[in-house]
């Protein structure tokens, strides 16, 4: 009997029925406490008194529970009310994946991204030991944040999935769209993704999913089936004996990549198939990053394997040997084949057992385009360079380079310099030992001339120096010129005469940064043109950048500063590099360019609890939301959103409905670092509409943002507010001294004082509930770690013990618990630790502990005001694994022109 509209169900209110399956009907209901809309499935009466079914209901409930995933429906509660169970679940909005399939195939590059998606859930339930047995397009939904896997009411652990049981045909509406769904009437539209051993009552397990998973993605790709009968007998027949027609033929712009793992999946020996859905995730992930035009080898085979570890070795071996093999074809000698070269690309995965750092300043192609240099950290985290030949199967870790990062190469590809430890360094490629040559405390960039020297950015402000490559003094190249605005010179870049280089300047202006050449030994400078990142030297006439997201190559002049010729579109920009000027890719001067194979993902919010466990999703718009505060009174957060490349903007997220509105007027680069008034009443933020990133002050109630404060400085980052409302503590970088932290007085004079100055690395500034105290981090001891000193003293400041973090690890966020007896911070290795304190005048504080791990998808994060919870910014699009993009013959576009 179906529920009435009205019926409460605790503190849900019943609005209109979905449909019914076999475990139960499904409404439309509103919680009347959060005052959102969700989906209820409730126990039919009839069966309520059976205990069995109850208790399948209640396993269900408990399966789906354990699930918390992005694209896994979420279970948010479980009830009884009279003799009527229920489940409370997310209501999703969109269209299932059969009804987008009626209009035909869908684009290649959205199989990649929702077959990642799905793969993903999966192997999230897999890891909990749920396989959902039931998988097929009307058991996925297709919301504005990707896929939705559907309705586990068939999954192991209810014991309802039975090949032969007379349920199924009667479970063929999802639990909890937002929409009916029309029945298939048959039993023959489950059958349609069964596996092989699910027909004859074999038991299966998760590779019988993995199965179905590949039906789908075949019914994806090319709009039709994978097996089909006209009658349930030919229907089996087909699924036990035939393989499906090509998908070549049927979608010939499908990736062959797609194809060969598809037909793996539909290997009738579940021992023959990919073995985990982690697995068949990297697969499709690495086909997305890969791009268009696929290479012929490029794409990694898929090997059946017995196990994750064995399969991903073995991808790994062959994306070695396919890389291995069309590199050597490359670099035979050009006279060996005519005619214009098609560009490639290849792919370099992750060395096994360590983790790419992803950021494109740390990927750097030897001159000769044969060897490529990036940062990754081993299994023990810790970080160092490792160099790959493109003609080797495996890269080597160069021992002595710990903690480096922004590799260059020297110009006969025999040596690296790099940056670690607060020094400029070189080390052979082939090992020894390395040597300091100058000190670098917050460097960005170097380069190595033919001449033997080494131009570097050593300070985040300032202009470029240079140092013989084998040490010794350091002198100025060129300045920034403040007449013009300039603040800091950046990711200088040797032409092959080695005495031209291009370099970039900021901050950014209208129409991005300052792309400029210089020469050696002469104080001018030429503006070549703007744009979104640092020019990279691709040959004597010939660089490469960024523009409006788009890798470009441009033809110029070294000795006049003009450019020659129109820029050369290069396709799409492989990551954004935001506001720091950092360069997009990197060039040998043998036409070889390599990136990172990266992108930013949609994220959500969602609730943690101190264990580190997702506990509650909040429905905000589609977007790239980033940074987190919490308003003093828990009520609300503001959150960055990422608008384009560069530009972001701040939302005001009410806690509560999860509803958002668009806070700051207007988006920038530096339009984030959001901090609250003590009374909840005002914020102040960073953003940079003038270049440099200045701190505005806006009320709650909508008013206008206007300047707190503006200078020629670079980078200004806000972290707290006094409690008597008086100062907001910011840091930023001196010419000299790296960075310091500030006091800035709100309602007098608003001139900065130095609260925390030296010649170390210092920033944040969290004051005590009670203001006695001020909380910051430092570098001085080797590595970051926290420190506290009296407020506003005197006073000495001491470490907090337990806070230290690792050699390259810094502090992403620190907060006080509004009794004053708790701080927590997170550092960049995503470890959160507590540490308990004891108020008063003296200080007295415990050694930190662990709380969790964050985990890699978790970009963002903020604590309530008794620490009892957080709330994360969490990607829901999974991006493409880490790796490094290797692009052939690109300049063969510029004959063109």
């Amino acid at each position: 009997m179906l529920l009435a509209p009205g019926t409460r169900l605790g503190p849900y209110e019943i609005a209109t029925p979905l449909g019914a399956g076999g475990m139960g009907e499904v409404y439309r209901a509103r919680d009347t406490r959060l005052g959102r809309e969700v989906a209820i499935k409730v126990l039919p009466q009839h069966l309520s008194a059976n205990a069995e079914v109850r208790a399948r209901f209640e396993r269900e409930a408990r399966t789906v529970s354990s699930l918390n995933h992005p694209h896994i429906c979420v279970l948010h509660d479980v009830g009884r009310e009279g003799d009527t169970d229920y489940l409370v679940m997310e209501l999703v909005e969109g269209e299932t994946l059969a009804h987008r399939l009626a209009k035909g195939a869908l684009p290649a590059g959205e199989v990649l991204r929702l077959g990642a998606q799905i793969a993903d859930a999966l192997d999230r339930a897999h890891r909990a030991g749920v396989i959902h047995r039931d998988l097929k397009p009307g058991n996925v939904m297709l919301t504005k944040s990707g896929a939705k896997l559907m309705d586990f009411g068939l999954a192991r652990a209810t014991g309802l999935a039975g090949a032969g049981g007379g349920s199924q045909g009667a479970l063929t509406r999802s639990p909890t769209v937002a929409a009916p769904l029309t029945a298939e009437g048959t039993i023959v539209g489950t059958f349609q993704y069964m596996a092989p051993e699910q027909l004859e009552g074999r038991e299966a397990d998760a590779r019988a999913d993995l199965w179905s998973l590949g039906c789908v993605l075949y019914e994806m790709a090319t709009g039709r089936r994978a097996f089909e009968g006209a009658t349930q007998a030919s229907l089996i027949s087909a699924i036990m004996r035939d393989t499906p027609r090509p998908m070549s033929e049927l979608a010939p712009m499908s990736p062959p990549a797609l194809e060969r793992l598809v037909g793996a999946l539909l290997a009738k020996d579940p021992d023959e198939r990919v073995q985990t859905a982690h697995d068949v995730k990297l697969q499709l992930q690495w086909a997305a990053a890969a791009g268009e035009p696929p290479a012929s080898g490029a794409q990694p085979a898929v090997a059946p394997a017995r196990g994750a570890r064995r399969a991903g070795a073995l991808a790994w071996g062959v994306a070695g040997v396919a890389l291995a093999l069309a590199a050597a074809a490359w670099l035979m000698p050009r006279g060996v084949t005519e005619g214009p070269q098609r560009r490639a690309r290849l792919m370099i995965p992750e060395p096994p057992h360590a983790r790419l750092s992803g950021l494109i300043q740390s990927i750097a192609i030897s001159p000769d385009g044969r060897t490529v240099a990036f940062v990754a950290a081993d299994s023990a985290g810790t970080v160092r360079l490792w160099v790959r030949p493109l003609e080797a199967v495996i890269a080597r870790p160069l021992p002595g380079t710990e903690n480096g990062d922004l590799p260059f190469w020297s110009p006969d590809g025999r040596a690296l310099g790099f940056f670690a430890d607060g020094k400029l360094k070189r080390i052979g490629v082939e090992g020894g030992r390395a040597e300091v040559l100058a000190d670098a405390p917050d460097p960005r960039g170097g380069a190595w001339g033919a001449g033997g020297d080494i131009v570097f950015a050593p300070h985040a402000t300032g202009g470029l120096v240079r140092v013989s490559d084998e040490g010794g003094a350091v002198s100025d190249v060129v300045r920034p010129d403040s007449a013009a605005g300039e603040v800091a010179l950046r990711f200088p870049d040797f032409l092959p005469d080695g005495r031209h280089l291009t370099f970039v300047s900021l901050p950014r202006r209208e129409g991005g940064f300052g792309i400029h050449v210089a020469r050696l030994g002469d104080a001018r400078r030429h503006l070549l043109m703007r744009a979104d990142a640092a020019p990279v030297v691709a040959g004597a006439d010939l660089f490469v950048t960024q523009v409006n997201e788009r890798l470009i190559a441009q033809r110029f002049d070294a000795r006049s500063g003009r450019l020659t010729g129109r820029p050369v579109n290069l396709g799409d920009a492989p990551l954004a590099v935001g506001h720091d000027g950092v360069r997009a890719a990197s060039v040998s001067r043998t036409g070889v360019l390599v990136h990172s194979a990266g992108r930013r993902s949609n994220t959500q919010l969602a609730w943690l609890d101190r264990m580190g466990r997702i506990v509650e999703w909040l429905p905000l718009p589609t977007g790239v939301w980033e940074d987190v505060s919490i308003a003093p009174d828990d009520r609300h957060a503001l959150v960055s959103r990422r608008v384009n490349s560069s530009d972001k903007e701040l939302w005001l997220v009410d806690l509560a409905s999860g509803q958002a509105t668009r806070f700051s007027t207007t988006s920038s680069p530096q339009t984030s670092n959001a901090v609250w008034s003590p009374d909840g009443r005002r914020v102040a933020y960073t953003q940079s509409l003038r270049g440099p990133g200045d701190i505005f002050i806006q009320p709650l109630d909508g008013g206008a943002a206007e300047p707190l404060y503006t200078s020629p400085a670079l980078f200004k980052n806000v972290f707290d507010w006094s409690p008597d409302g008086r100062h907001i503590t910011f840091e930023q970088p001196v010419r000299g001294r790296a960075w310091d932290v500030f006091l800035l007085p709100v309602e007098s004079e608003r001139t900065p004082v130095a609260a925390v100055m030296g010649p170390w690395n210092e920033g944040g500034g969290w004051f005590s509930p009670d203001g006695r105290w001020l909380v910051y981090y430092s570098d001085e001891g080797g590595v970051y770690e926290l420190y506290v000193r009296p407020f506003p003293g005197p006073g000495p400041r001491q470490p907090i013990p337990g806070t230290r973090t690792g050699a390259t690890a810094f502090i992403r966020g620190c907060w006080w618990a509004s009794d004053g007896r708790e701080l927590a911070f997170m550092g960049s290795d995503g470890l959160v630790r507590s540490v308990g304190i004891t108020p008063g005048a003296t200080w007295s504080a415990t050694r930190a502990r662990d709380l969790f791990r964050v985990s890699d998808q978790i970009v963002a994060l903020g604590g309530t005001s008794n620490l009892r919870r957080f709330l994360a910014t969490i990607q829901v699009e999974d991006p493409p694994p880490a790796a490094i993009v290797v692009d052939l013959n690109w300049t063969e576009a510029l004959r063109a022109r």
